[in-house]
């Protein structure tokens, strides 16, 4: 049998332990109620208003489909509404879910009122999902027992609950799901001043001494997205501690925003590999979604959900019938000429 070598032991459990510590201090960061959650204004007055309804009525609230780019907020509002409602969340995903028999054991280990999270929930298989739609609409499910000849079915109840589905690809989920969801809620990028608030909070409740500047610098790069934010944050936090007193001012988080690879409009490596392949590559597009994702060496699903939305935020690609093209705006911002701006692509 091997001996495990004493030198690379602490390195792997370092890295656990610092993939542990990250875990804790997201949730530690996650905020509890509507009033600490910063952004999506629009949404949250919603919800103030359904949640206020259904304790009045004494009801569990409509089911609720969240749907956004990752990193927006779906599952920190799912925990929201179960804790404002003052009920249990029970949390799973829809690739976890494979026979309609996990789903059959979930649903009927609910309690009265209790708040049902599905991650991912355009990733259900279709099985489980027909069995979804009248555990949704009459809270009942019909199991099959047996194959063949001998096969039975038995109807079971189910207590009144409330179904929460996350997803960040709506137009995957079928049209009888979506169908069954009363409220249906898209968050959106958060703009620069809301992530600035989100940046000044988590600082707050992880002690780290920062000016506004470094605010301001730390916000600007978060890709309108608090999970960014934070794990940016962090590493700013760690840079400050390190090269710097401790405190995260405008220069000191430029400084650590450059040896992270993120540029000044929160472009990382992968996003500015994709510009640079279409530009470079392909001319400026247009390329298959496929194509592209073999140039820069990434998964399409990878591309497609969570760097193509940001660069078509900020107007850098556009998605055509023949391919994604970059627009004028990309190739100025990664110093590449615009060959012919007055010509079909622009």
């Amino acid at each position: 049998m091997r001996q495990e070598d004493p030198s690379e032991m602490p390195q792997t459990i370092t890295s656990q332990k610092v993939t542990d510590e990250d875990e804790v201090l997201d949730l530690s960061l996650r905020p509890r109620t509507l009033d600490e959650f910063v952004g999506q204004r629009a949404n949250k007055e919603q919800f103030r208003i359904f949640i206020g309804a259904a304790r009045r009525r004494n009801e569990p609230l409509d089911h609720v489909l969240l749907s956004g780019p990752p990193g927006l907020g779906k599952t920190t509002l799912a925990n929201i509404i179960a804790n404002e409602l003052g009920v249990s969340l029970r949390t799973t995903s829809g690739p976890a879910i494979e026979r309609q028999g996990d789903l059959a054991a979930i649903l009927s280990n609910l309690e009265p009122g209790d708040v049902m999270f599905i991650d991912e929930i355009h990733r259900l298989p279709r099985t489980v999902e027909e069995i979804l739609y009248p555990a949704m609409e009459d809270f009942k499910i019909d199991i099959v027992i047996g194959k063949g000849p001998g096969a039975r079915s038995f109807r079971l109840e189910l207590p009144r609950f409330t179904l929460i589905g996350a997803t960040t690809r709506s137009g995957l989920m079928s049209a009888p799901l979506l169908s069954r969801f009363g409220v249906v809620c898209r968050l959106d990028y958060y703009p620069p001043e809301e992530m600035r608030e989100i940046v000044v909070r988590s600082a707050g409740i992880l002690m780290i001494e920062i000016d506004d500047e470094g605010c301001d610098e730390v916000a600007r790069r978060s890709r309108g997205t608090p999970r960014v934010a934070n794990r940016l944050l962090r590493r700013v936090r760690d840079f400050a501690e390190v090269e710097a007193d401790g405190v995260v001012t405008g220069e000191v988080a430029e400084r650590a925003m450059t040896l992270l690879q993120v540029d000044n409009a929160g472009l990382d490596v992968v996003d500015r590999a994709i510009l640079e392949a279409v530009i470079d590559k392909f001319g400026g597009g247009p390329v298959g979604l496929k194509t592209l994702a073999a140039t820069v060496g990434e998964e399409t699903d990878t591309i497609e959900d969570v760097h193509e939305p940001f660069l078509m935020q900020l107007g850098f690609l556009k998605r055509t019938p023949k391919g994604r093209v970059a627009t004028e705006s990309a190739h100025r911002h990664i110093g590449r000429e615009v060959s012919d701006p007055g010509g079909s692509l622009f």
